[in-house]
């Protein structure tokens, strides 16, 4: 499994929220395996996100899809994001 985390900040977190769900076709339609969405508790500018792939390929034709840029932009993302491919490697119980 791969994953794409990216946190970014953003102007208003409603307005990016409806923007982010408003993306989900295209999400899934793209191969996602589902998603997180996490904020920093000390400031909900801040905003993370992580989505599951089968492949590396897949991850990657997402995060350079100009709809996910265009989203970015109409949802008030502040800034360039951060923009990370992650490999699972190992899982622990709790």
């Amino acid at each position: 499994m791969t994953y794409l985390l990216v946190r970014h900040n953003v102007e208003d977190y409603n307005k990016w929220r409806l923007a982010y769900d408003g993306h989900a076709g295209f999400r899934k339609e793209s191969g996602s395996q589902g998603t997180r969405v996490l904020r920093d508790a000390n400031d909900p500018s801040n905003v993370v996100v992580i989505v599951g792939w089968e492949d590396l390929g897949h991850a990657q034709q997402f995060a350079h899809s100009a709809s996910l840029h265009e989203v970015m932009g109409q949802a008030g993302v502040v800034g360039r994001p951060d923009i990370y491919f992650l490999e699972e490697i190992d899982t622990q119980p709790a």
